[in-house]
């Protein structure tokens, strides 16, 4: 019987050695945290496998303790119940210690990574962003370069009820959009979240940040996407904000910095003409005595 409890012990103990091993290759399909493409997304799944590791350590401990016992002191042995009631101050202080120890110690990293998520400082590029029902209104600060980012058009027109269009034909169906984000790898990007209306959510699961946007209110997040990690990249508004909540997708484009300045000077070439029209109507208007 003990031989027979301690194979499936050991049986046991190798079945859970290697789906902690496999752990890596389920992360890949999806069924662990992601890992993601920004700094801030490998420390936080850094953050995420230390816990779940120290949580397998103390299930090894507990579980054998519990299965030593259950084989060691089972009844056929001549083991008697202690029926009276006792309690060893030591054993109190030791099951009370060791826990406070281990959450301390698990404290002191997550504390570390709190910080850093708000830590904002030294950003290369901020971008106001400015949510409305439904969609995203993007600003680069300090480089006169703004638009909207709203439903793609084949999307919009495929969940018309009775369009007659399969939306299964429709590529990246509501989750694409026809002005994406576009920001360069390698950068401290910093995004000013606000809305105009109700509250949304700006989230990109890869990015590993999501943030609610408040109407009279700025949050802030930032993301630095690392290098190599160049493409396309989509989320959604998190926040139940209304009737069309869920065509409200978010696409960030991330482009090496060449690309990006490229990008960006083509932008400030393109608004350009609007702009200057702009500031000369302010300036007639400015120039137009009062009343006539």
């Amino acid at each position: 019987m003990i031989q027979r409890m301690t194979n499936c012990f050991g049986r046991w103990l190798l079945t859970a050695a290697g789906v902690m091993g496999a752990l890596p290759a389920m992360a890949a399909k999806g069924l662990n945290m992601p890992v993601g493409v920004t700094e801030l997304s490998g420390k936080i799944y850094g953050l995420h496998m230390l816990v779940l590791w120290v949580c397998v350590a103390i299930a090894v401990v507990v579980f054998g303790v519990m299965i030593y016992s259950i084989v060691a002191f089972r009844r056929s042995r001549g083991a008697v119940a202690d029926t009276s009631i006792t309690h060893s101050t030591r054993v109190e202080i030791i099951w009370t210690v060791i826990p406070v120890l281990i959450l301390v110690a698990m404290a002191v990293p997550a504390a570390r990574t709190l910080v850093e998520i708000e830590d904002t400082r030294n950003t290369e590029l901020s971008i106001k962003v400015t949510g409305y029902q439904w969609k995203w209104h993007y600003e680069y600060l300090n480089q006169d370069v703004g638009f909207f980012s709203t439903l793609a058009r084949d999307s919009d027109a495929a969940r018309q009820l009775g369009s007659g269009i399969d939306p299964d034909t429709v590529p990246n169906y509501l989750l694409d959009v026809d002005h994406p984000l576009v920001i360069p790898e390698g950068t401290k990007v910093r995004l000013l979240l606000t809305a105009a209306d109700v509250i949304h959510a700006w989230w990109v699961p890869e990015f590993g940040m999501k943030k609610d946007a408040i109407p009279g209110f700025v949050n802030e997040l930032w993301i630095k996407v690392q290098e190599g990690k160049t493409g396309t990249y989509r989320g959604q508004c998190a926040e139940l904000c209304g009737r069309d909540h869920g065509f409200m997708p978010i696409v960030v484009e991330v482009k090496t910095k060449e690309e990006f300045a490229a990008w960006l000077q083509a932008q400030q070439q393109e608004a350009a003409p609007e702009a200057q029209a702009a500031t000369a109507a302010r300036n007639a208007d400015a120039l137009t005595p009062a009343g006539a």
